[in-house]
């Protein structure tokens, strides 16, 4: 398994080891090479979530049947919590399959479950682990996560957004605020000024997920939380929520962060060099940006790449490139490399491919240049 990578490389025989040596020290009988053995023999082929319910499957085989009894033997080899930027994918990987347990066989204990997901969530992440409590025990669940929005631990306050996200990644979509968000707006309140980075980071993506759904909701929530709470957090939590509705050209979310002008703005004159180009060449974006109009403007500049796709058609990927103020009548000049470079997430094929300068969510020039594969 030398040729595995990410993360999905750690769940092994040797992370079996891992937690099970931690539990032999409260459960001095539990079979550790059993245990081993059983998850090097089931893994190969499987990716990430599925190795986790692997290692979580072997520890309901071997851990007592009586769930709180089981649970009561984890919660002693979580560890220290982890400090404000200690990350955890890092220091705590190991445990991803305790909260796995959690997960999926703690429904018919919810009380326990919930104290369990808390603990966890100061070491690693409960925000899977929470999410069939949400949709099986909503009252009780939800109750909870309200607290948790009060906590003096950042991984728990943190904890109370990121596990209510109606479109956390690698999860199933929380269709109940999907319909209605509002019941995640209220659990957000109290912490859109938080002093914790990796909070504020949760509640900005808690709200952009808002926006793909309700754009109106996560719009008037940006502004109202921009008049009553004037401060670096909020601002940051604010413009990282609405980067989804900035890269749709929405004027309303532009200028709720204080971009003007958009329909006096223009480019007279985009290049890009060279014409054609191979995946690992770089392209130059030249371009030229004016404001027409006889006061000054705020301007959010970006570009949008037109990937061509293996049916010939194109998907639109925007770049950041540049946020500027221009006077009155002013021209500037700027300049932008882009590497065609390979990414797991993409692949290149031939074709035209279209540029677009984009001024405060406006198209304003379009050029385009050929790629060979």
């Amino acid at each position: 398994m030398a040729s595995e990578y990410g993360l999905k490389r750690h769940f092994n025989g040797d992370a079996a080891r891992l937690i099970g040596g931690r539990i032999r020290a409260v459960h001095p009988e539990f079979d550790i090479e059993g245990y081993a053995s059983d998850v090097e023999r089931r893994i190969p082929g499987k990716e990430l979530k599925d190795r986790v319910l692997v290692l979580a499957e072997g520890l309901r085989t071997r851990l007592p049947q009586d769930y709180p009894e089981a649970v009561a033997l984890l919660l002693p080899i979580l560890g220290d919590e982890l400090a404000e930027g200690e990350g955890m994918f890092n220091a705590s990987w190991f445990l991803m399959p305790v909260a796995r347990f959690v997960e999926e066989y703690g429904l018919e204990h919810p009380e326990v479950s919930l104290d369990a997901i808390e603990e966890i969530t100061k070491r690693h992440t409960g925000e899977y682990a929470i999410r069939p409590y949400i949709e099986n025990h909503y009252e009780p669940t939800m109750r909870r996560v309200a607290r948790w929005a009060l906590s003096p631990s950042h991984n728990v306050r943190r904890l109370a957004t990121e596990g209510i996200r109606s479109r956390l990644p690698w999860a199933r979509t929380l269709t109940v605020f999907v319909k209605d968000p509002q019941p995640v707006l209220e659990i957000l309140e109290p912490l859109r000024s938080d002093p914790s980075e990796y909070v504020r980071k949760s509640v900005a993506n808690n709200l952009n997920d808002i926006s793909k759904d309700a754009p109106e909701v996560a719009l008037a929530t940006a502004l109202r939380w921009m008049r009553e709470s004037p401060t670096p957090e909020t601002t940051w939590i604010v413009k990282h929520a609405l980067r989804t509705l900035v890269k749709k050209g929405d004027q309303q979310a532009l200028a709720i962060l204080g971009a003007t002008g958009g329909e006096h703005l223009r480019v007279p004159r985009l290049e890009i060099t060279p014409g054609s180009v191979t995946v690992g060449d770089t392209l130059v974006l030249s371009f030229d940006i004016e404001n027409t109009d006889d006061r000054s403007h705020s301007v959010t500049v970006d570009y949008v790449v037109h990937h061509v796709r293996k049916n010939g058609r194109s998907i639109p990927k925007v770049f950041k490139l540049a946020t500027l103020d221009l006077a009155a009548g002013e021209r500037r000049t700027l300049h932008k490399t882009h590497m065609i470079k390979e990414v797991q997430t993409r692949r290149y094929y031939a074709g035209e491919h279209l540029v677009d300068i984009q001024a405060n969510g406006l198209v304003k020039a379009t050029e385009r240049f050929g790629l060979r594969t």
